[in-house]
């Protein structure tokens, strides 16, 4: 991208702020999305972020770069992996940006070792509410920002340039399909890799998992590697999901094994939404043989469902067969480690979705420079040295009539129970006092005192639960 193309994106930024009245509520202009909440139309105009899109530059000795707030991780990866590094964390779909990753979290397998996206920014810069560019740091005198925004869904600003920590990596990633018959087993076994980042002799560098069902579930080790070797495909007619599965075989349950080029490791999920693809044909091998590869991706499915939110396409399928309205229940949470399979046990029982996705994770020992550990993010408080596993669940349920919101309403109570929290990209239903205890509501109104003076852009609770 450059410096100067960089700073002409902020200038078209700075310019379509001050085209907002005085009165008006500041946000985002941008066409797509990977919220997964609706949200009022905002009658004003938003922010033009269209020239913040690209990697800045990469400094390979550092291993850093600095990056513009809406780049996508599809072109981070592609500018960084030339250089044989990477993110330190790489959320599942190409279309997430680096600034919604860390205003909004995201997660993935290397989280067991190297915490969320936000935790390898190094100085983030970020137009608040009032107009200012500030440059947020761990140590300096906006470090109370650089520590709130993560979570903070663009209430309290938006990034404008991050500058992130890398990681070396190599050219494939040699895979182990570990299958477990009960969840208690594959909870210990989870935890004793988080501990001791490796399994059965070999090292383990990303970690998750996939239940199919109570009796089937797998855990998915992976080992960075430069030795040739054939690699696996599944940006085609194979899905990788489906890869996972194999019957016991032997005493020992031996783990089934692939091999991915690191590239397709990191996107392995983006080209069927994990399983997702299926709710519109894709997984159809007739439909599959037909369907173009370049649409074989999660950006297009999420056209898809910006059809059937506008033309309420999939309740009308469900009337015409006589069955209820859906709900949708599409939500990542995450449980201490020793809760998952308590959790599991109840959601397969009482919200019979499946396949679900597991992903373990625990705050960084190790800080960029100037951070402190042991300081808490305090709009998503988890515990140092503390393990927990996101668990993500995607589809949807009958309605209950009368009771809007009643399958998601009552997994949040149970994640309450089992001492969890629950990401904020797709619909919540908490009463604003629960919301405001799980989510430093105490912390995020004392930033918005110092950053947002006039209460131009929303509040936490509107966005996430009011929709506003």
């Amino acid at each position: 991208m450059g410096s100067q193309a960089f700073r002409q994106g902020v200038d078209t930024l700075l310019s379509s702020y001050r085209a907002i009245p005085s009165d008006g509520t500041v946000r985002l202009a941008k066409k797509t999305s990977n919220l997964f909440r609706k949200r009022a139309k905002n009658p004003f105009p938003g922010l033009d972020v269209s020239g913040l899109d690209r990697v800045i530059s990469v400094d390979p000795d550092a291993r850093t770069a600095d990056v513009a707030g809406m780049c996508t991780y599809e072109n981070l990866v592609a500018a960084t992996l030339p250089y044989g590094l990477a993110p330190l964390v790489v959320p599942q779909l190409k279309t997430i940006t680096l600034g919604g990753a860390v205003t909004g979290l995201g997660i993935e397998s290397t989280s067991f070792r190297n915490g969320l996206p936000h935790e390898s920014v190094r100085e983030i810069e970020i137009l608040t509410g009032d107009g200012e560019l500030i440059t947020a740091t761990p140590d300096g005198d906006h470090s109370d920002l650089y520590y709130g925004f993560p979570n903070s869904y663009g209430t309290l600003g938006y990034s404008v340039r991050l500058r992130i920590e890398l990681e070396p990596v190599k050219s494939f990633v040699e895979l182990r399909h570990v299958r477990f018959t009960d969840l208690q087993t594959l909870q210990s076994m989870m935890n004793q890799i988080v501990d001791d980042g490796s399994y059965d002799g070999e090292a383990v560098e990303y970690l998750d998992g996939v239940v199919f069902s109570v009796d089937e579930a797998y855990l998915t080790l992976g080992r960075q590697t430069d030795e040739p070797g054939p690699v696996s495909d599944y940006t085609g007619m194979e899905i990788f999901y489906r890869s996972i599965q194999h019957e016991p075989s032997g005493p020992g349950r031996a783990p089934k094994r692939d091999r991915l080029t690191i590239h397709d490791y990191l996107w392995r999920w983006d080209t069927d939404w994990f399983w997702c693809s299926r709710a519109f044909g894709a997984q159809n091998p007739t439909i599959r043989r037909f369907w173009p590869k370049k649409l074989l991706r999660s950006s297009f499915y999420w056209k898809l469902i910006g059809l059937d939110q506008r033309y309420d396409i999939g309740d009308r399928l469900n009337a015409r067969k006589g069955q209820p309205p859906g709900e949708r229940v599409v939500q990542d949470i995450e449980v201490p480690i020793e809760r998952l399979t308590e959790f599991v046990d109840w959601f397969l029982r009482e919200v019979p979705i499946e396949p679900i996705w597991l992903c373990p994770l625990r705050l960084r020992s190790s800080a960029p420079a100037g951070a402190d550990p042991n300081r808490p993010w305090p709009l998503y408080p988890l515990e140092p040295q503390r393990t927990y596993v996101n668990v993500g669940f995607w589809s949807a349920v009958p309605e209950t009539p009368g009771q809007p919101g009643h399958a998601n309403r009552r997994i949040e109570r149970k994640v309450a129970e089992l001492d969890g929290h629950k990401s904020l990209y797709s619909e919540s239903f908490y009463p604003e006092d629960e919301f405001d205890e799980l989510y430093g509501g105490e912390q995020l109104r004392l930033l918005k005192k110092r950053y947002d003076p006039n209460s131009r852009l929303l509040d936490l609770y509107a966005k996430a639960v009011k929709r506003q």
